[in-house]
């Protein structure tokens, strides 16, 4: 029923999808700034040391991004609480928020290696938190300083497209050549609860009772049809992302046209890993929390209708063609575009490339299109719907806190 209840806007304070994401978030701000504190006095190889800082100022940034997108003004707590009194307190503007967030990530690129490899390969990277910092500044619309960080990231960390789209969600490929951060997943550990190692995108997405993951699919996250309709003729991220009437499974039965759940018998099949896991909760996958691919259209919507705008938005549409990335072709973007037209284009673009890479809300959030959805219209959004209910539980605890209005 929380799904439900965020799928058609009608969020109580006690949803249990917003009080998990802002308790998450807390308990990882929690232990960044433990380490914070203590990992700075502690007599341990200087390299080490100033990696563990910047993983710590990379992690907190982040989830205060996420919270501040999420929820607006929330509790700043940049130090480990002493008393009740240290955890007790209101809610920070959100300008005050991106300030401390814009400061972590500064320093965190200070403090972070180029790159990892061997055992170390998927901890936070400079270029991870470069290109975090580029986002961060898009969303506050900063578009200069956007630009700035957007072509470091693709000047130096040396990363590159993968040729095939469908390349990017591959356990064989993890933490590859396109990715700039993931989170990551194991399997093999047998562990039958919600915050175990693994990940259970495959068993929520996964088609439900058609018994191609191990407990026989739930079929959450269905496609919209206009979604579906909306890809070009030609584009291969659909058959990457979204399972279609007639597709094969690993077992050779087709998928039906209509789905328990799905009655176009569309599904996301983007997490898809089969009975490789043997639990719901247990899929090795990583999930990209960043991909060059994204830095592109960063750049893209920051420095507008250029020809640099245009080579970025075009390498990444060339790629969704199976085409060349560097040299023009009949997928390119139309050039003379307005800047309006051409931000539309981008941020497109954005809903095709990162289909179900959990950022379309937050999208269409800034871009305004979350109020003026006809889709979403009909399903009941409201103005107020830009933000999520503080956790009722929250509230309970904490008097310093205030509601959201409308909730």
């Amino acid at each position: 029923i929380e799904y439900q209840q965020l799928d058609f806007y009608n969020i109580p304070a006690t949803n249990l999808v917003a009080t998990r994401l802002w308790g998450s978030c807390y308990v990882g701000i929690g232990r960044a700034n433990i380490v914070l504190q203590k990992v700075p006095a502690m007599s341990i190889d200087p390299a080490i040391q100033k990696r563990c800082i910047g993983e710590a100022q990379f992690l907190r940034a982040k989830y205060y991004f996420d919270l501040v997108r999420a929820y607006g003004d929330v509790p700043l707590l940049t130090t480990p609480p002493v008393t009740l009194n240290d955890v007790n307190v209101p809610r920070t503007p959100a300008a005050q928020v991106y300030a401390q967030i814009e400061k972590d990530l500064a320093e965190a690129i200070g403090n972070l290696p180029p790159s990892h490899s061997g055992a170390d390969l998927g901890r936070a990277t400079k270029w991870a938190a470069t290109g975090l910092l580029a986002k961060v500044m898009l969303t506050q619309n900063k578009l200069p300083e956007a630009a700035t960080r957007a072509r470091e990231v693709l000047s130096g960390s040396g990363k590159s497209l993968w040729d095939s789209y469908a390349d990017n969600f591959k356990v064989a490929n993890e933490n590859g050549r396109e990715s700039l951060f993931e989170a990551q997943f194991i399997s093999g550990r047998n562990t039958w609860t919600q915050d175990g190692p693994g990940f259970s995108g495959n068993e929520f997405f996964g088609p439900r009772g058609q018994g191609v993951v191990p407990q026989g699919g739930y079929g959450f996250n269905i496609p919209e049809a206009d979604f579906v309709a909306g890809y070009e003729a030609g584009d291969l991220r659909r058959d990457a992302t979204i399972w279609m009437p007639g597709d094969t499974y690993p077992d050779g039965r087709r998928q039906p046209n209509s789905l328990p759940g799905s009655p176009n018998g569309y599904g996301c099949k983007k997490w898809f890993v089969g009975k490789t896991n043997t639990n719901i909760w247990d899929s090795e996958l990583n999930i990209p929390v960043m991909r060059l691919a994204e830095v592109y259209l960063i750049l893209a919507e920051a420095v507008g209708p250029t020809s640099e705008g245009y080579d970025a938005i075009n390498r990444v549409r060339r790629r969704a063609f199976g085409l060349p990335q560097t040299a023009p072709s009949p997928r390119d973007l139309a050039a003379g575009l307005s800047p309006t037209a051409f931000r539309a284009a981008v941020v497109r673009e954005r809903k095709y490339e990162l289909a179900f890479e959990m950022d379309r809300w937050f999208d269409m959030k800034r871009t305004g299109e979350l109020l003026t959805s006809p889709q979403l219209l009909a399903k009941g959004v409201k103005p107020f719907n830009v933000v999520l209910p503080i956790p009722q539980s929250e509230l309970d605890v904490n008097p310093g806190l205030t509601q959201n209005p409308g909730y």
